[in-house]
């Protein structure tokens, strides 16, 4: 049996659930759970807020133990290893995405947390091929976080060869942008944050901005007119896109990797005339996360996180929600 919290319904709280997961699939891995990131996707999924949420619910997708138990089709892993588990705990590794190395991208791809029992328990099941071996060296305590918001900060620097003399701007610095900063200095590219909270800007500064611009100042935005080669957006709230559309080179590109839900008021002129670009991602293939945590532990890139432990669950959603959080929460055993 597997010793889970789960919550019965939108906006319940999360309570003892046990449920047996039956045998081990023969190319399932089952992990011990020692840390488990807790996402806004998590929070998302709780409240229903996408309309596909199944309960009862147990959240959980940044996931990082040890391997205890696999499948008698796996051998690249084995027990007692250190591993994590992002966003997908499956493929149907027979499509196109899937044999290109595009895994993410598979329209049958498996959310650990979307009509399967995630990470806020003591195990937790996957196929083996969205499992991730840790790098050595690598904090488990903050790892959890890399397996959702660092792979999607990171995922666009491979995917349009983002160059280390590139000018690139982050927009919001907070679980996702504190990453992105670190990630974009230690690629080697000028950086720029744009945020509007003042206390912030000394601290963004800190984690690898070179320069901040005040994201509700309309002038300092325009002062920035025709500099970047990308602007990474990580908010999930409406901004002046035609602005930072501006503010980008001829052939830049303006990326969402933050949930905003209103559609986007932009110019096709002003992307015209200068060939720029709008686009989107989500979390990367489990190829792309292990060349992330690589990098991570090469350039001590890492997550700043609140812990909690795991009883103190409920506690950690409503400071999640509150928005203080301060930039990721992780429970832990």
């Amino acid at each position: 049996m597997i010793n889970a919290y789960a919550a019965k319904e939108a906006r319940g709280s999360l309570e003892p659930f046990e449920y047996d997961p039956g045998p081990l699939g023969q190319q399932d891995v089952e992990i011990d759970v020692e840390y488990c990131g807790l996402c806004h996707s998590d929070l998302s999924m709780l409240n229903n807020e996408w309309g596909m949420t199944q309960y009862p619910f147990v959240p959980g997708h940044e996931v990082v133990g040890t391997v205890a138990a696999v499948g008698e089709n796996v051998s690249q892993f084995t027990v007692g290893q250190s591993v994590g588990l992002g966003w997908h705990s499956d493929y149907c590794n027979a499509c196109r995405s899937c044999h290109e190395g595009d895994q993410n991208l598979c329209s049958s791809a498996q959310g650990t947390i979307v009509g399967r029992h995630g990470g806020f328990a003591d195990k937790v099941r996957a196929n083996a091929a969205s499992v991730v071996a840790l790098p050595e060296g690598l904090d488990k305590k903050i790892a959890g976080p890399l397996f959702c918001a660092g792979i999607t900060v990171f995922n666009p620097l491979v995917q349009f060869n983002i160059k280390p003399t590139d000018k690139v701007g982050v927009i919001g610095i907070g679980g996702l942008g504190h990453l992105a900063l670190q990630f974009l200095n230690a690629w080697g590219c000028e950086v720029t944050a744009f945020t509007s909270s003042e206390k912030k800007r000394q601290e963004a500064i800190e984690m690898g901005a070179h320069h901040c611009i005040n994201s509700r100042d309309k002038k300092e935005i325009a002062g920035a007119a025709g500099q970047f080669d990308l602007i990474i957006s990580t908010v999930d709230v409406k901004l002046n896109w035609n602005a930072y559309v501006a503010a980008l080179r001829p052939k830049g590109r303006l990326h969402f990797v933050g949930a905003t839900l209103e559609p986007l008021d932009l110019s096709v002129f002003a992307l015209m005339g200068g060939q720029k670009s709008v686009s989107s991602s989500p979390v990367g293939s489990p190829s792309t996360i292990a060349n992330m945590l690589e990098f991570a532990n090469l350039h001590n890139i890492k997550p700043i996180v609140e812990e909690f432990e795991f009883s103190k669950m409920n506690d950690a959603m409503q400071r999640l929600e509150s928005g203080d959080a301060h930039y990721r929460i992780v429970l832990k055993r």
